[in-house]
């Protein structure tokens, strides 16, 4: 049986986009669906009278969720589910049986916490799965897929569900390497030590690395290799994807501490979503570092 693709429900535009997605997706492979909303009660006594108001709220919110899916996609199977606690303990169960995780980014950071309390950062940071954020208003032009890498082993992950995706789409693929140069001051204080020049070599080796056997593999998909040598990460890939159909980005990067679940580039970009981006999670990797 094929997993399901589980989207986190909350009413929210956001959410909405989400759901939108996935039937998108779950029609065109042929997947169910599963819509999924948390009801945080665990504040609430069992005896408290509103406990029963949040619960009839919630399938209502489902049955309203149920029936837009069914005007979206009437071909595709969709269950609705309500389940008790919080939202990422939730997501994070159903992800154990789920081919993909879709939640909706916020379309704005909330006062009391910043960013950080961005629901799409739990759960990718929680998740067994890929997950797909997938901003406010996605947009419905986009086209190309686009990765990231840095030559680490979840990089690479991430290059082959890139890939696998741009050619199932008749889409290109865009990997992108970026890095922020070392400062003038530092390069001047080596003489003859070509730094930069050496970075921006080891660099190229691994970008042309990163997409070695591509070819062999998906043999029509038209591969673009890109070096940015004086931009962050984060800030180069979200420019990048901003006209793309998907961005894909590994949970963690070369430099990540290994108690680290999120990496800094995975979740700066996760806070200026420019398009559905996916956060692969394909399996679990040993690191020495840390």
């Amino acid at each position: 049986m094929n997993k399901p693709i589980v989207v986190g429900i909350n009413g929210s535009a956001g959410s909405e986009a989400a759901l939108a997605w996935a039937l998108q997706r779950a029609s065109r492979y042929k997947l169910p669906v599963i819509a999924l909303y948390a009801v945080d009660d665990r504040w609430m006594s069992p005896d408290f009278q509103y406990h029963e108001l949040v619960r009839e709220s919630g399938m209502e919110l489902l049955q309203t969720v149920q029936a837009s899916a069914r005007a979206q996609a009437p071909d595709v199977e969709v269950e609705t589910q309500l389940r008790h606690g919080s939202a990422g303990a939730a997501l994070r169960e159903a992800s154990k049986a789920a081919s993909l995780l879709v939640v909706g980014a916020h379309d704005r950071h909330w006062l009391d916490g910043g960013p950080m309390t961005d629901r799409a950062l739990q759960v990718v940071s929680a998740s067994d799965s890929p997950v797909a954020v997938i901003p406010p208003t996605p947009g419905t032009g986009g086209h190309g897929v686009v990765v990231g890498v840095d030559g680490s082993e979840e990089s690479l992950q991430a290059v082959s569900f890139a890939a696998a995706e741009a050619d199932r789409g008749g889409d290109g693929l865009t990997v992108v390497l970026a890095f922020r140069s070392p400062a003038r001051w530092v390069e001047n204080e080596l003489p003859a030590s070509g730094l930069a020049a050496a970075i921006v070599e080891e660099d190229r080796v691994v970008l042309a690395e990163s997409v070695a056997g591509l070819g062999d593999r998906y043999p029509d998909l038209v591969i673009n290799r890109r070096l940015e040598t004086d931009t962050e990460p984060a800030k180069a890939l979200v420019g990048i994807a901003r006209e793309a159909r998907l961005l894909v980005i590994g949970s963690r990067g070369r430099g990540a501490f290994s108690r680290l679940v999120l990496g800094s580039t995975a979740h700066a970009v996760l806070l200026h979503v420019p398009c559905p981006t996916v956060v692969t999670r394909l399996h679990k990797v040993k690191h020495d570092d840390g």
